[in-house]
């Protein structure tokens, strides 16, 4: 059974403050509008709904302080399910894989099969969980994203500075990422870089696929083994760029995909991993190096694996 939720019920006018200004405008919709599908913002925005100081604008239109963004009527068809509320036993936990948190921003450890954001058929993710754990904060947003398979740590900002900050820190490549992948057969010593192009499709399911293609947009990963086994290795990735799936496709493209990747993996591989206690994509945003949006100061952090991963790659050393 479906029903019509009521986003905004009138045309509302909204003046961009400072604090505001500098995101783009499908980012300001999204959080004005909560609950709305992105498919619907980009819908409205290029049907001319939306206007900026009453002109027609694009999506990724940066916002400046005192522009006039015009908001329509919104309407979304919604499936009836138990609000968040009656979900917090299922992302409390949330509360417990926080990292690190200041009057800033917080770093948490996002367990595998939980999406960062609802959309796609999900009904919330981990921004809308916090901000329902936290009812009070005046702002919370994501400041990057990580696949719902894939682990680890994930940053969120308490302020639009320091949102802004973080933005302009990933943009000039001072964030440092390093990912844990479990990947098939013995990974190559010398395959310590891989540049392949990678292109984004989406099929008529909503579903992305990448592959590597000369039509497609520059991609670096950096690699190195951190141990072998007998038909695996587990390697450590650092995206230079940050593509969709990036890990996932060079991986796939050096002949070694990660173990359990529903897309992009190999199925003997998985029925092995399974048997050594495998259940899930094993990718994990292992750790992050960047500057703190307020001190300046470096910060590293990282998160553990969890005790699953863990007891697989104990099964798999003691085969070796």
């Amino acid at each position: 059974m479906t029903t019509e939720k009521v986003i905004c019920a009138s045309v509302k006018f909204l003046t961009i403050g400072e604090d505001e200004a500098g995101q783009r405008l499908d980012n300001f919709l999204l959080a004005k509008l909560k609950g709305v599908p992105k498919s619907l913002i980009y819908r409205i925005v290029r049907k001319g709904e939306v206007r900026v100081n009453k002109g027609r604008t694009k999506p990724e239109y940066k916002l400046h302080a005192d522009d006039i963004v015009r908001v329509p009527p919104v309407r979304v068809t919604e499936k009836n399910e138990p609000q968040i509320s009656t979900k917090l036993n299922k992302v409390a936990e949330l509360e417990s894989q926080i990292l690190y948190e200041d009057d800033s921003m917080l770093v948490i450890n996002k367990p595998s099969g939980i999406a960062v954001h609802g959309g796609s058929g999900l009904s919330f993710g981990v921004i809308e969980a916090l901000r329902a754990l936290r009812s009070q904060a005046r702002f919370l947003e994501l400041v990057h994203r990580i696949d719902r398979d894939t682990s680890g740590i994930l940053l969120v900002a308490k302020k639009r500075s320091a949102l802004r900050s973080l933005h302009e820190q990933l943009r000039e490549k001072v964030v440092q990422k390093e990912y844990l992948a479990l990947v098939r057969g013995q990974w190559q010593t010398h395959t310590k870089v891989i540049k392949a192009p990678l292109l984004k499709s989406e099929l008529a399911s909503g579903e992305r696929i990448v592959r590597v293609s000369e039509e497609g947009k520059p991609s670096e990963t950096r690699f190195s083994i951190e141990e072998r086994y007998a038909n695996a290795s587990l390697i450590k990735a650092s995206p230079v760029t940050g593509r969709t799936h990036q890990i996932r496709v060079h991986t796939q493209y050096a002949g070694h995909p990660i173990a359990l990747d529903d897309k992009y993996g190999d199925s003997d591989f998985d029925i092995k991993m399974k048997e050594a206690g495998l259940h899930r994509l094993f990718l994990h945003a292992y750790s992050i190096r960047f500057e703190h949006p307020k001190t300046g100061e470096e910060m590293v952090i990282t998160a553990p694996l969890d005790k699953k991963l863990k007891g697989v790659l104990a099964k798999l050393r003691s085969e070796k």
